[in-house]
């Protein structure tokens, strides 16, 4: 079992990560549910598959647990699922000693640490994300929200888990779509700090497709350790942590506008990190080689969805980003494989120039 430390000012933790860790989760997590009820929050498709090993795990090791369920997929990721758990949650006695613990991908992780930061002022959440952008991202850090439909994660907060439980065998059964979807994030780890996970990904592409439990182990853990440092250095987005949104300033736009049906949130990132690439070697902040490896590595995963996009509608959604500032669009551009900057002073005739770029690479 590998363990990648997180440290912040709120709250220390560790991300555990190892093939089979599921059907130890009693064992692993017992230590923080000994005078706790648990609450699973998760899924159906998950619950089908994966919720009877945790619940199983969990009765061995005399855990009292409960399961909620919730919608599937980008959509759910609103208010009104949030109240509606909240309200399961008092109908079955959950005091301000419950603690929560989601089973499931990006969105089901989003809404559970809200819902946990919010539910009686604040309960303890543990994240146990089933999917590749989960355990490489979305479980990590801390990080929760719900979508509007002026945009996506405008309201949310800080939240750091007690632990996360990352197993990676539960890929095994994800969907390729979804599997693909995650990888783009893994992928924007190599691209902002860690050239050698981005290198894995060029020279061991077919391995990393044919989900190889040994590469794919070290691309989780790879992809964890850069998380973890930069929410270490800086827990509250307030400098460095920016720049793990490399391709999500554009990705974002691309998901409110298809109304959050036709793009994965991974997909949308690609759409983005290709978009930025654009930006940085449009503006003389990168040389063509390197944007042509980070474009291909991208390509290289599959086709990414078509979409039918107007250049006019995104720049609207761009301005109400939440890391929009007076105004002013930021984005993170890469420098070299392994170094990006932010950067407020775009043209928008380049921006406009990225948007059409990708708009004609997705009718392709």
């Amino acid at each position: 079992m590998i363990r990648v430390p997180v440290a912040t000012p709120s709250r220390s933790y560790e991300v555990l990560i190892g093939s089979g860790l599921l059907a130890r989760a009693g064992e692993c997590l017992g230590r923080f549910l000994e005078t706790r009820r648990a609450f699973v929050v998760t899924a159906p498709p998950v619950r089908r598959r994966w919720a009877k090993v945790l619940l199983q795990s969990f009765s061995a090791s005399g855990i009292e647990t409960s399961i909620l369920e919730m919608p599937d997929g980008e959509r759910a990721k609103r208010l009104s699922t949030l109240e509606n758990l909240a309200e399961k949650l008092v109908k079955q006695g959950a005091d301000r000693g419950v603690t929560l613990i989601a089973l499931g991908g990006g969105v089901v992780g989003d809404v559970t640490g809200f819902l946990a930061s919010i539910y009686m002022r604040g309960v303890d959440v543990i994240q146990i994300p089933t999917t590749v952008l989960a355990q490489v991202d979305a479980a990590i850090g801390g990080k929760t929200g719900v979508n509007l439909m002026s945009g996506k994660n405008l309201l949310g907060t800080f939240h750091q888990p007690r632990a996360v439980l990352v197993d990676p065998s539960v890929l095994e059964t994800l969907p390729s779509r979804e599997y693909h979807a995650g990888l783009y994030e893994s992928l924007k780890c190599g691209v902002i700090g860690d050239p050698g996970l981005f290198r894995l990904f060029e020279d061991r592409r077919r391995e990393i497709l044919d989900r190889d439990p040994a590469v794919i182990e070290k691309v989780i853990a790879d992809s964890v350790r850069l998380k973890a440092s930069v929410v270490t250095a800086d827990e509250r987005e307030g400098g460095l942590r920016q720049v793990l949104n490399f391709g999500h300033t554009i990705g974002h736009a691309l998901e409110a506008e298809t109304r959050y049906t036709q793009l994965l949130h991974g997909e949308a990132v690609a759409w983005g990190m290709i978009a930025a690439t654009h930006i940085a070697l449009s503006t003389g902040k990168l040389d063509s080689v390197t944007a042509g490896r980070i474009s291909n590595s991208i390509l290289g995963f599959g086709r990414l969805p078509r979409m039918e996009l107007k250049t006019a509608n995104i720049l609207k959604r761009l301005r109400s980003d939440k890391k929009t500032r007076q105004g002013v669009v930021h984005f993170v551009l890469p420098r070299e494989i392994g170094k990006v900057e932010i950067a407020s002073d775009v043209p928008e005739a380049i921006i406009r120039s990225a948007i059409d770029e990708i708009r004609k690479l997705a009718r392709n």
